[in-house]
């Protein structure tokens, strides 16, 4: 069995969203963990744990996100973490991947699928064996009770349904 540790000098989650119809506010989460364990070269039989601490949320303006933080979006206070639990791992063509497991948002908790590209392998400078990936995915974020909005005069809404997100993933095999 290996164990990969995430590089987080080398990670990022990122996330974008639509603006009054016209335009995306783009944001990541700072900080989180990503525990993988598996066999080094079977990434079928993987088990994943993502885990994002909600207060790490960064959007470069202090007030959206104190106010994304707050009971009006994610709770933070109630709901500290987002949790995505990895229930299978399948390979489809050469590189690319699709990653299904249970994603929870505040109270709720739902089953979705992700598409994963597995950016390659090499060895560092030091002698460590690291593998890159790629994660793409997109939520509706009234499916996890995210639903502030304020309805524009000239129709549509302040802030869009579809959240768009990358994991861009660095592992040091262990």
């Amino acid at each position: 069995m290996t164990t990969y540790q995430l590089d987080q000098d080398h990670s990022s989650i990122s996330f974008s969203v639509k603006h009054m119809m016209i335009s995306k506010v783009k944001g990541e989460f700072r900080d989180f963990t990503f525990d993988v364990s598996g066999e080094a070269h079977d990434l079928e039989h993987a088990s994943a744990v993502v885990t994002i601490p909600v207060a790490t949320i960064d959007t470069r303006s202090n007030d959206r996100d104190t106010h994304l933080k707050s009971a009006d979006f994610f709770d933070v206070e109630q709901y500290p973490n987002i949790t995505y639990r990895v229930t299978s791992f399948k390979k489809h063509s050469g590189d690319e991947y699709e990653v299904t497991g249970d994603l929870t948002i505040k109270d709720v908790t739902r089953t979705e699928t992700f598409k994963v590209e597995y950016e390659g392998s090499g060895v560092d400078p030091w002698g460590n064996t690291r593998s890159g990936f790629e994660v793409d995915g997109k939520i509706k974020r009234e499916d996890y009770n995210l639903t502030w909005n304020v309805a524009l005069e000239a129709g549509g809404v302040l802030v869009g349904s579809d959240v768009k997100f990358q994991l861009h993933l660095e592992f040091i095999h262990a």
